[in-house]
């Protein structure tokens, strides 16, 4: 049996990054079917020294990504599958605010199952988007000093589908790589999925992997025959 349960996948934006192809990977990781795969970053941490600027960056893009109907080629955020999916969104980002974020972008609920793209800012533990999969377009903005700190943030979650990173330093890229506790880590990557590479998660996110010769493993029984041979 293979199963896949879903996530909430953080992206660490580090100080020595290139932030406008940060902002570039977050937002197409982030905003793509309209926040809804299992693969969506939920957890944005960016280093403090970078954050007012990566912040306003992401927002002003935001801001430009076009709603409407899916069937337009202009269209670039789609609706919400259904209603309660779209109250599910309008529920975190109310209770965010209400416990002290801010919306740099967006933050309604619009006609029929369509929500604005969102960037919020301030963002603390405890609220219901830090926990729960929110599913749908809000990017939630949280700060961080050291990488140690940030590590342990982002592993601080009963999932563990797909993580990302962002840095220009190549150890840090391997080190931080080993360290988050993810069946995929993206890094300087927001589209990690391709047909010939393993696709699954590690603790509530599930078991098992799908593509590549690893997701056919899941389909094959392993015998192991031992004969003796007599001299």
């Amino acid at each position: 049996m293979s199963l896949e349960l879903g996530g909430h996948a953080p992206f660490l934006v580090f100080e020595d990054a290139d932030i406008d192809q940060a902002v570039q990977e977050v937002i197409a990781c982030k905003f793509r079917n309209a926040g809804q795969t299992c693969v969506c970053t939920n957890r944005i941490y960016v280093q403090r020294s970078i954050a007012n600027r990566f912040s306003d960056a992401l927002a002003q893009r935001v801001k430009s990504l076009k709603v409407g109907d899916p069937a337009l080629n202009e269209t670039q955020i789609g609706p919400l599958v259904d209603g309660a999916a779209r109250d599910k969104v309008a529920r975190h980002v109310s209770d965010a605010v209400n416990k002290g974020a801010k919306a740099l972008t967006g933050g309604n609920a619009l006609e029929g199952n369509f929500y604005e793209p969102t960037v919020l800012v301030g963002v603390q533990p405890g609220m219901d988007l830090m926990v729960e999969e929110t599913f749908g377009p809000v990017a939630p903005i949280l700060t961080f000093d050291t990488e140690e700190e940030v590590i342990e943030q982002a592993n601080n979650t009963v999932y563990g589908l797909a993580a990302y990173l962002y840095t220009n330093d190549l150890n840090r890229a391997f080190r931080v790589s080993e360290a988050l506790e993810y069946g995929i880590v993206g890094v300087n990557d927001g589209a990690t999925a391709t047909a010939q590479a393993p696709f699954g998660g590690i603790k509530d996110s599930g078991i098992g992997r799908e593509g590549g010769h690893w997701g056919l493993a899941e389909f094959l029984d392993v015998k192991y025959v031992s004969v003796a041979l007599k001299q």
